[in-house]
């Protein structure tokens, strides 16, 4: 009896010790860390058979592949070949599979050019207004060609004016990099050599896009605290149409959650105005230059071929 009591006394110790100092765990879903976010976003539409390969081809390789991602896009078009059959067609298509169409200017001026006035500006918009207002997915973003708005604070504030006036926002990038490059030297070599190793263009490709988005994840996650979502620039063009699928899993495998542009485009970031002349670059760009703490690693352009040139030389790209 003596050793029954004993025992309970024990155990009665032992459960009002593990009481005091038990720590309270939170489920793994609240606890695990934020992942930083990309989108994806698309500029141009070119209507043209590409080497070997026809428009309606590779054009539906993009689609497909965003299609089996579960993805949708923002397609910011220019509307200068948008009016004829193929163009009809293209827009269509896109539309047909819910992403979203945007305005890229009629002929893809740049607003740097002090030759390309506010009145040239508020044309190229509303031209290409008049031929995207008309489909479903239709919606109110702008997009400047080269990432270009204007040198002078004057020529900023007309531009920022008339696109309010229009009730359009900006199209922001947040990360930029010079994927039409890659894909100019790959159509290139696809002209004047019998074999092209596309497998190695791809790795360059993946590997060149991967770099840019962290340095503008990381500028942003310094400027803002978080993981912003971001908006990644490609092109409408063979390089996507080959490389895509293989840089949704890229990014996968980085640790990135990868999300539709218009859901991305709801993050506030995207209502900034950043004082800065010249204007433009990738809204992260912009943002760091505004702040004038970054100076020693923002260059100017912030992407450029200039920037690739010497490494694709080197691997024979």
């Amino acid at each position: 009896m003596k050793l029954l009591i004993k025992v309970g006394f024990l155990t009665s110790l032992f459960f009002l010790f593990a009481c005091n100092n038990h720590v309270e765990t939170k489920p793994k879903s609240i606890i695990t860390k934020s992942k930083p976010t990309v989108s994806f976003t698309f500029d141009d539409g070119n209507t043209e058979d590409i080497a070997n390969y026809k428009f309606e081809d590779w054009n539906k390789s993009i689609l497909n592949t965003l299609k089996k991602a579960d993805l949708k896009s923002v397609f910011f078009v220019t509307g200068f070949n948008k009016t004829d059959k193929k163009g009809t067609y293209l827009l269509t298509e896109w539309d047909k599979q819910n992403h979203s169409i945007a305005n890229h200017t009629f002929s893809h001026p740049n607003f740097n050019d002090k030759n390309n006035t506010l009145e040239i500006f508020e044309d190229e918009l509303q031209k290409t207004d008049s031929i995207i207002h008309q489909y479903k997915n239709y919606v109110k973003y702008f997009r400047f060609p080269y990432l270009k708005e204007g040198k002078s604070k004057e020529k900023i504030d007309g531009i920022r004016s008339i696109l309010k006036e229009n009730n359009y926002k900006n199209g922001y990038v947040t990360i930029d990099a010079s994927d039409w490059y890659v894909n100019s030297r790959l159509i290139n070599q696809m002209k004047y050599r019998k074999k092209v190793d596309t497998l190695a263009f791809q790795e360059f490709y993946l590997n060149h896009i991967i770099d840019r988005a962290n340095f503008y994840e990381s500028l942003s996650f310094e400027l803002n605290g978080r993981h912003i979502k971001h908006t990644l620039l490609l092109h409408h063009n063979l390089s996507s149409a080959l490389f895509l699928k293989s840089l949704i899993k890229r990014f996968k495998k980085e640790g990135w959650e990868v999300i539709d542009a218009i859901e991305a485009y709801k993050d506030p970031i995207y209502e900034s105005l950043p004082a800065v002349a010249p204007a433009g670059e990738s809204l992260i760009w912009s943002l760091a230059k505004e702040s004038g703490k970054f100076e020693e690693i923002l260059r100017y352009p912030a992407e450029d071929s200039r920037y690739e040139k010497a490494e694709m030389d080197r691997l024979g790209l």
